[in-house]
């Protein structure tokens, strides 16, 4: 949907790399930020568990390259500031977010157009209750499994580690989690956190006593429905 901001964000529901929150962590997350004059959008990114892929563990960053590429192309069109163009991921979605805002330039294994030649890189990033280690010790066993395989080696366990894949040129990043995560640990994002203020990328991070995983609005829970003004709050400082 297209609204009066020069900013757009597109959303990477979760699901665990099985399904796709479309509704709760995609398109009542767009209806918000429409709300606050920010154009959205969200990607359908290809579950690995598709019998049409050859490389599961690569499709949906690739579909998260060829997404955000894709509006940057046509930013003019949509009244959008192609160097305010960033994203927003859930759970494995944000785990998804988080590998865009690692390995942006990842080669592609496909033949390539014009259109991927476009900077892939996002201009800020925001990851909720966010996947972000493949390591046994933190990771959510149901996405490692789905995006890697069970048997996945230490070499594709530590590409998918993106706590691991953190540099200078990462952007700046948003990150929000509840302590009583119960799902995904918390330690996904104190680390992740820890790799950011490592390689100075600016970071601002909220962790809350309570709300377990998969809050989306967090609409009538407490103060932590407050999380999406500080969201809010967060991009407009980018500025």
């Amino acid at each position: 949907n297209r609204a009066k901001s020069d900013k757009a964000v597109l959303i990477f529901p979760g699901g665990g790399y099985q399904f796709l929150a479309y509704d709760w962590e995609g398109t009542d997350i767009a209806k918000l930020l429409n709300s606050k004059g920010i154009t959205a959008f969200v990607l359908k990114y290809r579950l690995p568990n598709s019998k049409s892929i050859i490389n599961p563990s690569e499709a949906p960053l690739q579909d998260a390259q060829r997404a955000i590429r894709w509006v940057r192309m046509n930013a003019e069109k949509w009244n959008i500031n192609p160097n305010k163009i960033g994203i927003i991921g859930f759970s494995a979605g944000g785990h998804l977010a988080s590998s865009l805002g690692t390995q942006y330039n990842s080669k592609n294994n496909f033949t390539e157009e014009p259109l991927d030649t476009i900077s892939a890189k996002p201009n800020f990033m925001a990851l909720i209750y966010p996947v972000i280690t493949m390591q046994d010790n933190f990771t959510h066993k149901g996405s490692k499994n789905n995006l890697l395989g069970k048997n996945s080696s230490a070499e594709l366990n530590n590409k998918f580690s993106n706590e691991l894949n953190v540099t200078i040129h990462t952007p700046p990043t948003f990150l929000l989690h509840a302590a009583d995560d119960t799902v995904v640990p918390v330690q996904n994002t104190l680390n992740f956190y820890n790799a950011l203020l490592d390689k100075n990328v600016k970071a601002t991070m909220h962790i809350y006593p309570y709300g377990g995983h998969g809050f989306g609005l967090a609409n009538n829970n407490g103060f932590l429905q407050n999380w999406t003004e500080q969201f809010y709050q967060w991009m407009q400082s980018l500025n």
